[in-house]
């Protein structure tokens, strides 16, 4: 595939060329067009994101940004009773249940390797967390639905300038997470967009640059980064998993077929021993 020169864009806080159009497609508009010889032709002029991408360190704010949100006052003082429980010894794990983390969790909390799959008229992006959790970002020209469906990763649409994906997402469920770490952070409470710069910065370095904007909780744009290094050995290929498989004991029924059961749990929610579950009431 044929690689367009790496450019290394400034991330600008006007972030000028980031705004896309927010009307909607008209009713019964035709959508994923099946693509010509012309269109799979056009892909090696793009820039070559094959392979495994595995995210660098995590610092004590997320990765390119030495500032924390500009949370509201509100905000602020939830923000620091968190982060006293946290320095106590005593973290409250925001993401919890398995539910997804979505944007910008995805982006700059991940431990999980990526593989971005660019075919005409969309980028995929393939998570290695809970079953390959994936996230469709479109580049065939549409514009955001009117009234989106709210999703944990949103609607995303996406152009390519200069070897440069450019994301817009719009349509996060007012429950997703705005993170400091692992145990601080807060949900957007709706209306939240991410514009996203996603490039090369050499042969085998990717960098991804995010403005979070979240009227209901920011007093303004919070901008944040994540570099990414490429690998190609079989041993880094995304693998499957799944975080509740962890709940359940592999198992027999009493007909002998293979099944999965619940580990008991006690009241603050940790496992119980199966000796200790199974055990008789004194």
């Amino acid at each position: 595939m044929k690689i367009s020169p790496i450019l290394v864009p400034l991330l600008t806080g006007c972030a000028l060329g980031w705004t896309f159009p927010a009307a909607a497609a008209e009713p019964g508009e035709q959508v994923n067009k099946a693509p010509s010889v012309q269109d799979w032709a056009a892909l090696a002029n793009l820039p070559d994101l094959s392979g495994v991408w595995s995210p660098g360190p995590l610092d004590r704010f997320p990765p390119g940004s030495k500032t924390a949100p500009p949370w509201k006052p509100e905000q602020a003082a939830q923000i620091a009773a968190l982060q006293k429980q946290e320095d106590d010894g005593n973290p409250h794990n925001i993401y919890v249940n398995c539910l997804p983390e979505g944007l910008p969790s995805s982006v700059t909390q991940t431990l999980n390797s990526v593989e971005f799959l660019v075919t005409p008229g969309r980028v995929t992006v393939l998570g290695e967390f809970d079953g390959n959790r994936l996230r469709r970002i479109w580049t065939d020209g549409r514009q955001h639905p009117a009234d989106p469906d709210p999703t944990f990763s949103g609607h995303s649409i996406g152009r390519w300038e200069k070897g440069v994906l450019i994301v817009d997402t719009v349509g996060f469920l007012p429950q997703v997470f705005i993170p400091m770490g692992q145990g601080v952070g807060l949900p957007n409470n709706g209306d939240m967009r991410v514009e996203e710069r996603i490039y090369l910065t050499g042969p085998d370095r990717l960098q991804v640059d995010l403005i979070v904007h979240a009227p209901r909780v920011l007093t303004g744009p919070w901008h944040a980064s994540r570099t990414f290094t490429r690998h190609r050995e079989q041993k880094f290929d995304l693998v499957e998993s799944s975080c509740r498989q962890g709940d359940y004991l592999d198992d027999v029924d009493v007909k002998g077929n293979a099944v999965f059961t619940a580990i008991p749990k006690d009241a603050g929610g940790a496992p119980v021993p199966p000796d200790q579950a199974q055990a008789p009431n004194p």
